[in-house]
Protein backbone atom coordinates (compact mmCIF):
# COMPACT_ATOMS: atom_id res chain seq x y z
CA UNK A 1 0.00 0.00 0.00
CA UNK A 2 2.70 2.41 1.05
CA UNK A 3 4.72 1.66 -2.24
CA UNK A 4 1.87 2.17 -4.48
CA UNK A 5 1.02 5.51 -2.86
CA UNK A 6 4.52 6.54 -2.94
CA UNK A 7 4.42 5.66 -6.74
CA UNK A 8 1.36 7.66 -7.22
CA UNK A 9 2.89 10.83 -5.14
CA UNK A 10 6.09 10.38 -7.29
CA UNK A 11 4.38 9.76 -10.72
CA UNK A 12 2.74 13.41 -10.43
CA UNK A 13 6.24 15.13 -9.09
CA UNK A 14 8.14 13.71 -11.78
CA UNK A 15 5.39 14.72 -14.13
CA UNK A 16 5.14 18.38 -12.88
CA UNK A 17 8.76 18.91 -12.44
CA UNK A 18 10.63 16.88 -15.15
CA UNK A 19 8.16 16.03 -17.74
CA UNK A 20 9.02 12.46 -17.01
CA UNK A 21 8.17 10.22 -19.99
CA UNK A 22 8.73 6.54 -20.25
CA UNK A 23 9.23 4.07 -23.12
CA UNK A 24 9.41 0.56 -23.51
CA UNK A 25 7.52 -0.94 -20.32
CA UNK A 26 5.52 -3.48 -22.95
CA UNK A 27 9.41 -4.90 -22.68
CA UNK A 28 9.01 -5.51 -19.26
CA UNK A 29 7.38 -9.28 -18.27
CA UNK A 30 4.36 -8.79 -16.50
CA UNK A 31 5.71 -11.78 -14.06
CA UNK A 32 8.72 -13.67 -13.30
CA UNK A 33 12.25 -12.54 -12.02
CA UNK A 34 13.83 -9.49 -13.86
CA UNK A 35 16.76 -7.38 -13.41
CA UNK A 36 16.50 -3.41 -14.22
CA UNK A 37 19.85 -2.12 -15.20
CA UNK A 38 19.81 0.97 -15.53
CA UNK A 39 22.79 3.84 -15.49
CA UNK A 40 23.28 6.27 -12.81
CA UNK A 41 23.80 9.75 -12.54
CA UNK A 42 21.55 11.29 -9.77
CA UNK A 43 20.09 9.92 -6.42
CA UNK A 44 16.64 10.55 -7.75
CA UNK A 45 17.06 7.42 -10.20
CA UNK A 46 15.75 4.69 -8.02
CA UNK A 47 12.61 6.29 -7.65
CA UNK A 48 12.45 7.43 -11.50
CA UNK A 49 13.17 3.89 -12.55
CA UNK A 50 10.06 2.28 -11.26
CA UNK A 51 7.73 4.99 -10.92
CA UNK A 52 6.59 4.39 -14.60
CA UNK A 53 6.19 0.78 -13.77
CA UNK A 54 3.17 -1.40 -12.53
CA UNK A 55 5.09 -3.70 -10.58
CA UNK A 56 7.31 -3.10 -7.86
CA UNK A 57 11.33 -2.72 -8.14
CA UNK A 58 13.33 -3.77 -4.75
CA UNK A 59 16.30 -1.65 -4.40
CA UNK A 60 19.39 -2.20 -2.54
CA UNK A 61 20.33 0.98 -0.17
CA UNK A 62 23.01 2.07 1.84
CA UNK A 63 22.70 0.55 4.97
CA UNK A 64 23.74 3.94 6.56
CA UNK A 65 19.72 4.62 5.70
CA UNK A 66 18.34 2.22 7.71
CA UNK A 67 19.33 3.82 10.76
CA UNK A 68 17.79 7.20 10.21
CA UNK A 69 14.85 7.38 12.13
CA UNK A 70 11.88 7.76 10.30
CA UNK A 71 13.56 6.65 6.58
CA UNK A 72 14.81 3.33 8.52
CA UNK A 73 11.01 2.26 9.12
CA UNK A 74 10.10 3.40 5.81
CA UNK A 75 12.55 1.78 3.42
CA UNK A 76 11.50 -1.75 3.73
CA UNK A 77 8.01 -1.35 3.54
CA UNK A 78 8.80 0.44 -0.46
CA UNK A 79 11.29 -2.56 -1.13
CA UNK A 80 14.82 -1.10 -0.11
CA UNK A 81 17.21 -4.02 1.68
CA UNK A 82 20.50 -2.45 3.05
CA UNK A 83 24.17 -3.25 1.92
CA UNK A 84 27.13 -1.70 3.38
CA UNK A 85 29.47 0.65 2.35
CA UNK A 86 32.25 -0.80 0.49
CA UNK A 87 30.67 -3.49 -0.96
CA UNK A 88 27.98 -6.44 -1.73
CA UNK A 89 27.58 -8.44 1.50
CA UNK A 90 26.82 -12.36 1.19
CA UNK A 91 23.53 -11.13 2.96
CA UNK A 92 22.84 -8.84 0.59
CA UNK A 93 23.32 -11.18 -2.48
CA UNK A 94 21.48 -14.14 -0.64
CA UNK A 95 18.50 -11.79 -0.29
CA UNK A 96 18.60 -10.32 -3.99
CA UNK A 97 18.77 -14.35 -5.11
CA UNK A 98 15.87 -14.95 -2.95
CA UNK A 99 14.33 -12.05 -3.83
CA UNK A 100 14.86 -12.81 -7.77
CA UNK A 101 13.68 -16.87 -6.84
CA UNK A 102 10.21 -15.82 -5.55
CA UNK A 103 9.80 -13.30 -9.06
CA UNK A 104 9.94 -10.02 -8.06
CA UNK A 105 11.93 -7.24 -9.69
CA UNK A 106 15.41 -5.50 -8.95
CA UNK A 107 16.55 -2.58 -9.74
CA UNK A 108 19.85 -1.94 -9.96
CA UNK A 109 23.07 0.69 -11.37
CA UNK A 110 25.58 -1.61 -12.69
CA UNK A 111 28.35 1.84 -12.26
CA UNK A 112 27.63 1.31 -8.40
CA UNK A 113 27.67 4.89 -7.98
CA UNK A 114 27.33 8.17 -9.21
CA UNK A 115 30.49 9.08 -9.08
CA UNK A 116 31.47 6.08 -11.59
CA UNK A 117 28.85 6.82 -14.36
CA UNK A 118 30.17 6.07 -17.38
CA UNK A 119 32.81 3.94 -16.00
CA UNK A 120 33.42 -0.20 -15.59
CA UNK A 121 30.03 -1.90 -14.99
CA UNK A 122 30.03 -4.01 -11.52
CA UNK A 123 29.70 -7.69 -12.18
CA UNK A 124 26.54 -8.32 -9.61
CA UNK A 125 24.13 -7.85 -11.86
CA UNK A 126 25.59 -10.20 -14.58
CA UNK A 127 26.17 -12.85 -11.81
CA UNK A 128 22.40 -12.64 -10.01
CA UNK A 129 20.99 -12.73 -13.87
CA UNK A 130 23.10 -15.73 -14.48
CA UNK A 131 23.01 -17.67 -11.05
CA UNK A 132 18.67 -16.88 -11.43
CA UNK A 133 17.85 -17.01 -14.72
CA UNK A 134 16.15 -13.47 -14.40
CA UNK A 135 15.43 -11.73 -17.06
CA UNK A 136 17.91 -8.44 -17.94
CA UNK A 137 16.55 -5.20 -18.82
CA UNK A 138 18.43 -2.26 -19.64
CA UNK A 139 17.59 0.60 -19.17
CA UNK A 140 18.49 4.26 -20.22
CA UNK A 141 17.92 7.97 -17.90
CA UNK A 142 17.87 10.48 -19.59
CA UNK A 143 17.36 14.29 -19.35
CA UNK A 144 19.42 15.55 -16.24
CA UNK A 145 16.51 16.61 -14.10
CA UNK A 146 17.07 19.88 -15.38
CA UNK A 147 13.32 21.74 -13.75
CA UNK A 148 10.61 21.43 -16.20
CA UNK A 149 13.04 19.75 -18.69
CA UNK A 150 11.79 16.10 -20.02
CA UNK A 151 13.47 13.44 -18.26
CA UNK A 152 12.89 9.92 -19.85
CA UNK A 153 13.27 6.86 -19.03
CA UNK A 154 13.77 3.91 -21.73
CA UNK A 155 13.22 0.40 -20.94
CA UNK A 156 14.88 -1.58 -23.69
CA UNK A 157 14.20 -4.98 -25.09
CA UNK A 158 16.18 -8.09 -23.04
CA UNK A 159 19.67 -8.81 -23.03
CA UNK A 160 20.21 -12.32 -23.86
CA UNK A 161 23.21 -13.66 -21.35
CA UNK A 162 22.30 -17.39 -22.33
CA UNK A 163 25.67 -17.49 -24.19
CA UNK A 164 27.80 -17.06 -20.86
CA UNK A 165 25.65 -19.04 -18.47
CA UNK A 166 28.87 -21.89 -17.84
CA UNK A 167 31.66 -19.46 -19.30
CA UNK A 168 33.11 -18.88 -15.80
CA UNK A 169 34.52 -15.66 -14.62
CA UNK A 170 35.74 -14.42 -17.80
CA UNK A 171 32.07 -14.99 -19.21
CA UNK A 172 30.88 -13.11 -15.81
CA UNK A 173 33.24 -9.93 -17.25
CA UNK A 174 31.41 -10.59 -20.64
CA UNK A 175 28.16 -10.56 -19.56
CA UNK A 176 28.21 -6.98 -17.83
CA UNK A 177 29.99 -5.70 -20.65
CA UNK A 178 27.53 -6.69 -22.72
CA UNK A 179 24.65 -5.51 -20.31
CA UNK A 180 26.67 -2.01 -19.98
CA UNK A 181 27.29 -1.78 -23.84
CA UNK A 182 23.49 -1.90 -24.47
CA UNK A 183 22.57 0.54 -21.81
CA UNK A 184 25.47 3.16 -22.98
CA UNK A 185 24.29 2.50 -26.88
CA UNK A 186 20.47 3.41 -25.78
CA UNK A 187 21.40 6.25 -23.66
CA UNK A 188 23.76 7.40 -26.47
CA UNK A 189 21.03 7.53 -28.91
CA UNK A 190 18.21 8.99 -26.64
CA UNK A 191 20.48 11.72 -25.55
CA UNK A 192 20.84 12.76 -29.15
CA UNK A 193 17.19 12.86 -29.67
Amino acid sequence: MLYRTGRFLFRIFFGILFRLKAEGQENIPKEGAVILCANHTSNLDPPVLGTPLRRMVHYMAKAELFELPVLGTILPKIGAFPVKRGGVSKESIRLSLQLLQEGNMLGIFPEGSRSNAGGMGKKGAASLALKSGATVIPVAIVGGYKLFRQVKVIYGPPVDLSEFKDAGSEGLEQATDKIMTTIRAMVKKHESK
